[in-house]
């Protein structure tokens, strides 16, 4: 396995090729776990997306530790750790069917990668209890791949997808909090109104909301019902007329949007001065926040006027790489359809 992973990684990887060889030959190394009776295929997770150009800007950094701040089937630090020997990963996952997936996957690189059950906001307190992964060396690089995985949406148990019927669940740690349906359950009209608007059901949120909590659904097709009454047939957009309330109740169940801001913060105060941060999201929203969080950091949290200068000696935590998200080349997107919703922001520590 060694070897094959040489072969279709070198230290520096420059072509798309390279990378369509590490994944057609990923199932390979993919053994099938048992996880509470569920036999699960590691390539059910999703292909890693934009794997090339992490693995180059990865590649480029001195020895040190990547912290995988949402692990998920292992892709990326597979092949980040296939790539280049002088780099180790740190993975979190707060899904343990993910991170006993990611085990499996990553066991053949032995002690070079540690899989920890937790959240991304979690990073500094998973650093801290894990020095002795560390070893002494810095972490040069964090990656954070936002949302959630095609594992998670194709595993119709979890209540994620309006494709198949299951119980409303959406939680990305079945182990813990609410359930969607709880969440439902006590949401107020307004409340849950006002969180469609804020993930783009602008026209009929309120229409949903009032339909969603007068049925109070407890199954993914009783939800999805009860939008479809509230929509009519004639004005549906492209798409399923159910896919911005799933994902705005996802986004609330897992509080998301909390544990960005907090995973961000946490992982500037961890990086070392040159070390990069890299955002994969998927959505507007996730990637306005990104966008938000990074410019601020690059200003120092400097609010004084653009036409009147800085005043206030606010001093710049980052430097932003490009001023624009790296989107996916057309060529991975007709091998993988996910990247195509894909936006990469990068971010690199500089010295105060």
């Amino acid at each position: 396995m060694k070897g094959a992973l040489k072969q279709y990684w070198p230290r520096t990887t420059r072509s798309l090729a390279i990378v369509t060889a590490w994944r057609d030959t990923s199932s390979a190394l993919s053994p099938v776990v048992t996880i509470e009776r569920l036999r699960m295929a590691q390539d059910s997770y999703h292909e890693p997306v934009l794997a090339q150009e992490l693995v180059e800007l990865f590649a480029s950094l001195p020895a040190g530790v990547i912290v995988d701040a949402t692990l998920g089937g292992g892709g990326h630090a597979s092949a980040i750790l296939g790539s280049v020997t002088h780099l180790r990963v740190l993975g979190i996952d707060r899904d343990p069917e993910a991170r006993a997936a990611a085990s499996a996957r990553l066991r053949v690189f032995g002690d070079r990668v540690r899989v920890v059950g937790a959240t991304f906001a979690d990073l500094g307190s998973v650093i801290r209890d894990h020095r002795d992964f560390l070893a002494g060396e810095q972490v040069v690089g964090v990656l954070m791949d936002l949302g959630v995985s095609s594992h998670q949406l194709d595993e119709s148990s979890r209540g994620f997808s309006f494709r198949a019927d299951a119980p409303l669940d959406m939680r990305m740690d079945p182990t813990k909090g609410e359930t969607a349906a709880q969440f439902l359950a006590r949401a107020d009209q307004h409340e849950l109104a006002d969180l469609l608007r804020k993930n783009g059901e602008t026209r009929f949120g309120a229409a949903i909301a009032k339909s969603v909590i007068e049925r109070q659904p407890r199954t993914t097709f009783e939800l999805t019902e009860a939008v479809e009454r509230a929509v009519p047939m004639a004005v549906r957009r492209r798409g399923h007329v159910a896919s911005r309330v799933f994902q705005a109740l996802r986004i609330a169940v897992n509080d998301e949007e909390g544990q960005l801001s907090l995973g961000l913060a946490a992982a500037l105060d961890a990086l070392s001065v040159g070390g990069v941060v890299a955002v994969i999201s998927y959505h507007s929203g996730e990637d306005r926040a990104v966008k938000t969080f990074l410019a601020d950091q690059q200003r120092g949290g400097c609010r004084c006027s653009p036409e009147l200068g800085c005043v206030c000696g606010a001093i710049a935590r980052v430097k932003v790489v490009r001023a624009s998200a790296q989107l996916a080349h057309p060529r991975e997107i007709a091998l993988n359809p996910r990247a195509r919703a894909a936006r990469l922001r990068i971010a690199r520590k500089v010295a105060p």
